[in-house]
């Protein structure tokens, strides 16, 4: 499978609709690969929603959309048991997360009750209702939207709920020329409306099993584990980085070395995405919060300062790595 010819035409599909914002594209594309999930941050208004129906769309995949409210109950999520009388059996009704792509709009305005019901489905891809374990369909990804301004009426998500996203991101505002495409291109109707496929979910999961070959080296592999130990190491941390943040970052490694045509993971790779990784899994100490410290800035600043090793990345026919 050609990864990074699939990449160009997902990607290629997505800026259709999405405008201007390239490198975000990319690691949603990148999340796909890898099988993980994305956290999108930012204000309303900037294509959050378009990006995750974009993706469904481009790919042919089921979308569900699930609006989070303080109301909700865990049961609006997984789906639910309903007792037929003509059959004499309880019917399993599936919820709004056994889909392909799932936009989980305003996350934190759920409960923590409510949030954990997403815990398994993420990490375990299945939903358990009633003793009865429904697996989800694939590929399967879940995108999950929160506004970083507005705070009230709001439960902020635990270490262990912001664990299981393989990145998080933010869109921004537009530039002033993207805006005024933006407004020329809705013009009569909105782009996603002639949107059309450009890949198959046939097409993704190969594309997944060949990201999965691409070749990290064990220099690389001490690069990934030094700066995951240097958020732990950190004084204006109070909790660093766990050890799956380590495995996606190699993870994100390989979907991005094999996006751009190459079967090995070089340095670039894992400083590049470093911030999208590690940030949203690292809790600041009170000291940073009173110097008002951010997540990202302390990961831009553990990568500035760790030595990047040097030498070949790639691998020889035994499949080790070439001196």
């Amino acid at each position: 499978m050609d990864v990074k010819s699939f990449g160009e035409r997902v990607i290629d599909s997505l800026e259709n609709v999405i405008v201007g914002k390239r490198q975000s594209v990319e690691l949603v594309v990148i999340g796909l690969l890898c099988q993980g999930h994305v956290l999108i941050e930012d204000v309303p208004g900037v294509g959050k929603t378009m990006l995750a129906r974009s993706l469904a769309r481009s790919m042919k995949c089921v979308f569900n959309r699930i609006q989070f409210t303080p109301d909700m109950l865990p049961s609006d999520v997984t789906g639910v048991s309903i007792y037929n009388q003509q059959s004499n059996q309880f019917e399993f009704r599936p919820g709004p997360i056994i889909g392909q792509i799932v936009l989980a709009d305003e996350i934190n305005r759920a409960t923590p009750k409510t949030q954990a019901a997403l815990l398994e489905a993420m990490e375990e891809r299945q939903v358990t209702v009633d003793g009865v374990t429904h697996p989800m369909p694939k590929p399967f990804m879940v995108l999950a939207t929160q506004n970083p301004i507005e705070y009230e009426g709001t439960f902020p998500l635990p270490e262990a709920q912001l664990d299981r996203f393989l990145l998080r991101l933010r869109l921004g505002y537009p530039a002033i020329t993207d805006e005024i495409r933006i407004m020329d291109d809705q013009k009569l109707q909105h782009p996603i409306e002639s949107l059309q496929p450009v890949v198959t979910a046939e097409d993704t999961l190969r594309a997944i099993e060949a990201v999965r070959k691409v070749f990290i080296s064990t220099a690389v592999k001490r690069y990934i584990v030094d700066l995951s130990t240097r958020t732990r190491q950190s004084q204006d941390v109070y909790l660093g980085a766990s050890p799956r943040g380590s495995l996606f970052l190699a993870r994100a490694g390989q979907a991005r070395a094999a996006l751009q045509g190459r079967d090995h993971v070089l340095p670039d790779d894992i400083k590049s995405l470093a911030v999208a990784v590690l940030a949203h899994r690292i809790i600041l100490s009170p000291a940073a919060r009173m110097r008002d410290m951010s997540s990202d800035r302390i990961v831009q600043e553990i990568v500035l300062s760790t030595p990047v090793p040097g030498g070949s990345f790639t691998a020889d026919s035994a499949g080790k790595s070439q001196p």
